[in-house]
Parts: C-alpha cells; structure tokens; sequence
C-alpha cells in the first residue's frame, strides 16, 4: 500500500469512528492503558478503547455529578438489568428474566462468586486456552484447580474441543468455564456447538460459567449465540456473566450482572451476600443502562470501526510485515497475530516492547497455544495502527 493509499484509507476509516481524542488528551488518561508505559510507547495492550464515550452514557454521567448523585447503589433497581434484557432480546432474539438476575462488581466476581458455589474446593474447572488470563486466577481465587482442555486449532479457525471436554469431566472436572466469544481468538462459537457442549456437561451433571462479557461486539455478519439459549440442559445448569463494559468501555465503572434462567441457579445468585452487589458502581449502573438503551448507534459505530481498523491492520501487515499473519475472529476489537515465523520466541511482545517501543499482550499469557502469538487492541485511531506496524516492521530491518 502507498502512503497516499494509506492516508486514504486512514482518513475514510477516521471519518467513520466514533470520536478519538488526540493523543495528548489520551495521555492524560489515568486509566492502565495511558499509565503503564512511558509516553514514547504505543499502548496497544489492555482491553480499553480510546473512543469517546457514548454520548448519551456522557450526558447521564454529567448529569449525575450535577446533582452530586455519587451515593451507593440502589441493588433493587431493576432498570439496568432491564435495559440489558431489552438488548439482548432485540438482538440475540433472547429476554433474560430479569427477577433471575444479580448485580456484581464485573465479570471476575461474577465468575468467582459462582464457582465457588458450584464446585467443591480442590475440583476441576475446564479452561480451553488460547483464553483471557485471569481465568487461571479466578478458578484459584475459587479455590478450584484449572483443567486445560486447548481449542481446536485448524490452522484457520478455532473450535472448542468437545471431545477433550467430555474425556475432562469424566476424570472428574465439575465445571467449564466458557468465553463466548472468544479472547483473544475472536471465536464465534456456532448454536450447533454449545448445544452440544450443554449436552456433554448435562452428561455429567456439570455447571457452566459462560463469560459473554464480548457478546456485543459480534462482527457483521457472525452471529451471537447467548449459552442459555441453546437447550433445557444449559438453561438448568448454567450461569451467565454480562456486562456493557467492553461494548461501552466502562470498565473503570464497576457494574457486571449474573444472568440465570434456571429456579435452581436463580436461587444461587439470590441467596449471595448483598454485599457482591452493592459493591459495584454507581455510575457503571447509569452508564450500563444508558449504553444498553441508547447507545446503540454508538456501539454499531464502533463495531464498523474496529472491523475497518482490522482490515488497515491486514493491509499494513501484507505491505510491511509479511511473516505475521492475522487471525481474523468474529468477535472482539483485539487482533491476534502470530509472529512465529519471525523468530522472536515464545513471547514476541517482549521483543517488540524493547526494541519497537509498541506495548502489546504476549501470546503465552493466554496459555501455552500462545506461543509465538501476541494480542494488539484495535479500537483506537487507525494511524496508531499504521505506526505500531512500522515501528515493529523497522525493528525487525534494524535487527537484519
């Protein structure tokens, strides 16, 4: 690609995305994305967006710090687990019952809270890496033991291993813990698929965890299966963890929700604490609700974005870095990129952060798949990408 072709396509991505404030303001940012590394790094790591927030999330925040609303959260007030129906039925064709579901922290406490009540301490929990890190820590935290059981990799696509997942719980695994979709891969997992998997925990009497943290930011054309959708058997036996913070980028608002069909998971979320509700966030309550609600244009804005800065991120790749190859998910606005060829290691981003100043999250940290992968955050100004390439692409020229 020319430089005239990429300031072409970087221009018209640019007019598409939702606003991206200049890097200076960015770097003003006390987030972990604009901290961690000094200034002179491309942060292109953590799971944060650089878009600006929705602006219907922006007003409600403002107008609750007008009135000084910065009080404790009402754990009774149904409107943000509403609002979160409403969109799943009118995109997932799916109404959660609203009188079946809790209020959290975010995700991890929802994973935790509900591990720890449905398995015993010291029993397996099923992980199927390549998969977001700390789901190694929640099973800990749980007091479970991590069962690896590695997706399918074709060389193309990844797909759970159904069969290692059966041949796990019949060595006595009592859980899967599910990312659906998935992280870092991007994977859509088909109906036909967690079907089946319902069927094969069913089997065993066994619970499912199914983290859906991603589920809004399904690319065009793919299609979002919500598990407690998909069966009796998973609508008994399972839990789902749903928050607006990766679709709104709000995570530093602290509000997630377990999401139950089922009378007897019902009954667990409801007999927690209250203390696991009222510890989330005011203002993730109003943010979650108003993004689910009216941040809709917003979020399709931002999807199209992030699908827009994956094909910069391919073009600049074919021009500049050849050996690294795409895996392109469904899903998600991380990028998952194998440098294997490269011989930069098992843990490329350690390389690439030295020598190219470009921070991004090494493949091995997703287990051992990982190897010789590394995750790059796309949900960010396209010219962030362009450069991070160059950067990485320079290094490698320099290195001979």
């Amino acid at each position: 690609m020319t430089d005239a072709v990429t300031d072409a396509v970087t221009d018209a991505v640019t007019a598409a995305l939702p606003a991206v404030d200049p890097i200076d303001d960015l770097r003003a940012r006390e987030s972990e994305k604009w901290t961690a590394y000094p200034a002179d790094v491309l942060p292109l790591f953590v799971a944060e967006m650089d878009f600006a927030l929705a602006p219907p999330i922006k007003a409600a925040l403002a107008a609750a710090l007008e009135r000084s609303d910065t009080g404790y959260v009402n754990i009774r007030d149904l409107r943000t687990a509403q609002a979160f129906a409403d969109f799943a039925a009118d995109r997932w064709d799916w109404r959660p019952r609203v009188e079946a579901m809790g209020y959290a922290t975010d995700v991890s406490t929802v994973v935790v809270e509900g591990l720890r009540r449905l398995i015993a301490p010291g029993e397996g929990v099923v992980i199927t890496p390549p998969v977001y890190p700390p789901f190694w820590d929640f099973i800990d935290e749980a007091g479970g033991a991590v069962v690896e059981v590695p997706m399918l990799d074709d060389g193309t696509d990844y797909a759970l291993d159904l069969d290692g997942i059966d041949r796990a719980l019949t060595a006595g695994a009592r859980a899967v813990l599910l990312c659906n979709p998935g992280n870092p891969t991007g994977t859509v997992h088909s109906r036909e698929t967690l079907a089946e998997l319902s069927r094969i925990v069913a089997r065993h009497g066994a619970s499912v965890i199914s983290d859906e943290i991603h589920a809004p930011l399904v690319h065009a054309g793919a299609t979002f299966t919500p598990y407690l959708t998909v069966s009796d058997e998973a609508r008994d036996h399972a839990i789902v963890a749903a928050s607006g913070s990766k679709a709104f980028n709000l995570a530093g608002l602290k509000t997630a929700m377990f999401v139950a069909e089922s009378e007897r998971m019902a009954a667990l979320i409801h007999d927690l604490p209250e203390e696991v509700a009222v510890r989330a966030g005011l203002y993730g309550f109003i943010a979650t609700r108003e993004g689910f609600s009216r941040g809709r244009d917003w979020l399709d804005a931002a999807i199209a974005t992030v699908e827009a800065n994956l094909a910069v991120l391919q073009q600049q790749l074919d021009d500049h870095l050849p050996g690294v190859r795409l895996r392109r998910g469904r899903a998600t606005y991380l990028a998952w990129l194998d440098f294997s060829a490269l011989g930069l290691g098992d843990d490329p981003a350690e390389w690439i952060l030295e020598h190219a100043n470009v921070a991004l999250v090494g493949g091995p940290a997703f287990g051992a798949p990982g190897a010789g992968f590394a995750r790059l955050n796309v949900a960010c100004a396209p010219e962030m990408i362009v450069e991070a390439v160059r950067r990485i692409a320079a290094a490698l020229a320099k290195r001979g």
